[in-house]
């Protein structure tokens, strides 16, 4: 299997030992950096439902056999799904039994200039203080917070973007990249979910 470096996401050495997560000193220097910089919210990282993924999305448990977003089983937690070389990453599993929802936001990020498009910066903005993560892509967003989302949504706007909303039986794939400066924190997300939802209620 090719694995991919957690910091870069660049493919990794072949001479590259089996435990290695990045692909140079310099990507390990700056990913500790940025984790010592970012720290997840607690709200997560105390919660026993994260996974490794592979560098196709595919969920892993810590030991590399198959995992499931709907089976606790498979999951782990974070500081074993930190410490597991397998794959290219980690995953955090929403779940009914709490409120932890995501809101994630596809193509909303120029890569050359790092600005935002104005539609998702008026999603970012009315989110509120609350952890916001750059996607795996590079290019899109994850903004993490709390709301009632039993159901997911995938709402596609104009140009091949989308918003999708999930609360339960999926897993998102985390990067500790935190976009601008948001906090390590889980706002209340409920308005938010259901004016993207139901755009034309106030």
């Amino acid at each position: 299997m090719n694995r991919t470096c957690e910091h870069c996401e660049g493919p990794m050495p072949i001479t590259a030992r089996t435990h290695a997560m990045t692909c140079s000193n310099r990507c390990r220097m700056a990913r500790s950096r940025a984790k010592a910089r970012n720290p997840l919210p607690v709200e997560l990282t105390t919660r026993d439902r994260w996974i490794r993924r592979s560098s196709t999305k595919v969920p892993l448990t810590v030991a590399g056999t198959a995992a499931s977003s709907t089976d606790p089983r498979t999951w782990s937690s974070y500081k074993e799904a930190a410490a597991s070389a397998v794959g290219v990453g980690t995953g955090f599993v929403l779940s009914d039994v709490d409120d932890v929802v995501c809101i994630d936001l596809d193509h909303c990020i120029n890569t050359l200039t790092g600005r935002l498009a104005p539609w998702a910066a008026a999603v970012v903005r009315d989110a509120g203080a609350t952890y916001v993560e750059v996607s795996p892509s590079g290019d899109g967003l994850h903004i993490w917070g709390r709301a009632d989302v039993r159901q997911g949504r995938r709402i596609r706007r104009s140009g091949g973007t989308a918003v999708e909303i999930y609360g339960t039986g999926r897993y998102i794939a985390m990067t500790s990249r935190r976009h601008g400066s948001s906090p390590s924190i889980l706002a209340d997300l409920s308005d938010v979910v259901s004016s993207l939802i139901n755009p034309g209620e106030k």
